[in-house]
C-alpha cells in the first residue's frame, strides 16, 4: 500500500529544515529584543474556545475547523489560529496577576484549516505569532505593528507595504454596522450566500468577501472612517503619529477589516509587492481585541496581536531572491580503515562533539577513496585520518579541505588544535 502524506500537508526534509531553523532563530531573537517572551500552548482545544473566541459567524468556524468529538464525547478541534488560545492560557494560568504588565508573547506552532490547499496556503501551516495584553496605550499597536514589519525586513525583505485601518470602539461599530445593513439591504439578493448570511451576522465583513469584491455597492459601502467617535479617531491619530516618529510607511485602507469577530481599534496586515509572489499578496495580519479576554472569562483585559505563516514567508523571500545564509558545511569528517583504527575514530568523534565540533564519520564500511568522497559531499572543512600507522604514532592526519594542506596532529593535541582553527576561521 503506498501511503501519502495527508493533501494539504507537506513533509520538510534535511536541507529545507535548516531554512525553518534559521527563521526561527531569527525571530526568537527579534522577540527578545523587543522583550516577548514564548508561549507553546496545546495543538487541540475545546471546539466553543474557537467558537467563542474566533466568532460563529468567520468563515474560520463555520467552515474551515478540524473538529471531533473524542473518547468523552467532548467537541475538540485542532486550532485553527494562536490567539484564542493564548488568551484562554492567560486566562488560565491568571498571568494578568503578574507585576509585569503588559504580559507579551510569542509563539510558534501549526495551525489546521480544512480549505482548498494552493501555493502557500496548507491545511497544516505553521504560524509565528505576537501577542501584547495589558495595555491600551496606541504605543504598544505601534510597537506590535514595528515587530512585524521588522521581522520581514530582518530577513531579508524589501517589497513590502504596510496597510492599517480603525475598526473603532463598541459605540463607532454599532453605528458603522447599522449604516452598513441600509447600505447592502436594497441588494441582498445580488450578493453571494456568504454576503447574505453576514449581512444579519456581521455585516463588517461583507468587506471583506472576495466573490463580491467589485458589485457596485461594494465599491460605494458606508467607510469605518466616517463613524469613528472622537474617542477611537484620537486613537488611530495617536497609532499614526507613533508610526510616523519611527519611519515606518503605511498606507490607510478604510475597507481593511480583517477576518476575525474580535477585532477593534487598530487592524493592519503587511503585503508584498515582490513580482511573481502570486495573486493573494498578504503575508499577515492583526489588530487590537479589546473584549476577548473578557469573553474567554477573564477580567477586562485590553490586546493587540498578530501572526504570519511561515511558508508564506519563506515563498516571499524566493520570489525576491532572497538567500538565507545558511552554512550548511560539516565541520570535519574522521576517516577510518580497520577494526582497530575504527574504535579510535568512535572514540574521537565522541570526544570532538563533546567539545561542540560538528563531526560525522562513515558507518558503511566504505573504501577509503569512498569516505573520501563522502566527505567532499558533506562539504566538510577538514578530515582527520586515521590508518594503522596513525593509530601505531597515535597521530592523525588533518586535512585542510579548501586548501588541501595537511598537519599531523598528536591524538591528545587535536580536539584543542580542530577548535582554535574552526574558531579562526570565523
Amino acid at each position: 500500500m503506498n501511503i501519502k502524506a495527508p493533501r494539504g500537508t507537506q513533509d520538510l526534509l534535511p536541507g529545507y529544515t535548516e531554512k525553518w531553523q534559521y527563521v526561527e532563530k531569527v525571530l526568537t531573537d527579534l522577540c527578545r529584543r523587543y522583550d516577548y517572551k514564548e508561549i507553546r500552548t496545546p495543538i487541540f482545544e475545546h471546539t466553543e474556545l474557537f467558537q467563542r473566541g474566533v466568532g460563529d459567524s468567520t468563515d474560520i468556524v463555520q467552515k474551515e475547523m478540524y473538529t471531533f468529538t473524542d473518547r468523552g464525547d467532548r467537541s475538540i478541534t485542532l486550532r485553527p489560529e494562536g490567539t484564542a488560545s493564548v488568551v484562554r492560557a492567560f486566562v488560565e494560568n491568571k498571568m494578568f496577576g503578574s507585576a509585569n504588565q503588559p504580559t507579551k508573547l510569542f509563539y510558534f506552532g501549526p495551525m489546521f484549516r480544512y480549505e482548498r490547499p494552493q501555493q502557500g496556503r496548507m491545511r497544516q501551516f505553521v504560524q509565528f505569532g505576537v501577542e501584547a495584553l495589558g495595555s491600551d496605550d496606541p504605543a504598544i499597536d505601534a510597537e506590535v505593528i514595528s515587530l512585524a514589519m521588522e521581522a520581514y525586513q530582518q530577513l531579508g525583505l524589501r517589497s513590502l507595504k504596510l496597510v492599517i485601518n480603525s475598526l473603532g470602539d463598541t459605540e463607532s461599530r454599532t453605528n458603522h454596522r447599522q449604516a452598513l445593513i441600509d447600505h447592502f439591504k436594497p441588494v441582498k439578493e445580488e450578493l453571494c450566500e456568504d454576503c447574505q448570511l453576514r449581512l444579519e451576522q456581521n455585516p463588517m465583513r461583507i468587506l471583506d468577501c472576495k466573490k463580491d469584491r467589485e458589485h457596485p455597492a461594494m465599491l460605494a459601502a458606508p467607510s469605518i472612517l466616517d463613524y469613528l467617535n472622537e474617542d477611537s479617531m484620537a486613537y488611530f491619530e495617536k497609532v499614526k503619529q507613533y508610526l510616523d516618529a519611527m519611519g515606518i510607511a503605511y498606507v490607510v485602507d478604510k475597507n481593511l477589516v480583517r477576518g476575525l469577530d474580535y477585532y477593534n481599534h487598530t487592524a493592519f496586515e503587511i503585503m508584498s509587492e515582490a513580482e511573481g509572489f502570486g495573486a493573494i499578496t498578504t503575508l499577515s495580519g492583526g489588530g487590537r481585541y479589546n473584549g476577548l479576554v473578557q469573553d474567554l472569562g477573564g477580567p477586562e483585559t485590553p490586546g493587540i496581536g498578530f501572526a504570519f505563516s511561515i511558508e508564506r514567508l519563506l515563498m516571499a523571500l524566493e520570489a525576491e531572491g532572497v538567500g538565507l545564509p545558511i552554512d550548511e558545511a560539516l565541520d570535519c569528517y574522521i576517516i577510518s580503515m580497520g577494526e582497530e583504527t575504527n574504535i579510535e575514530a568512535v572514540r574521537l568523534t565522541y570526544a570532538l562533539r563533546k567539545a561542540g565540533i560538528q563531526v560525522d564519520k562513515d558507518y558503511l564500511d566504505k573504501k577509503f577513496k569512498a569516505q573520501f568522497k563522502a566527505a567532499d559531499r558533506k562539504r566538510a572543512k577538514y578530515v582527520i585520518v586515521i590508518g594503522e600507522d596513525e593509530l601505531t604514532r597515535q597521530i592523525v592526519t588533518v586535512k585542510q579541505m579548501d586548501t588541501g594542506e595537511q598537519t599531523e596532529i598528536a591524538f591528545k593535541d587535536i580536539v584543542d588544535y580542530l577548535q582554535e582553527q574552526l574558531q579562526g576561521g570565523k
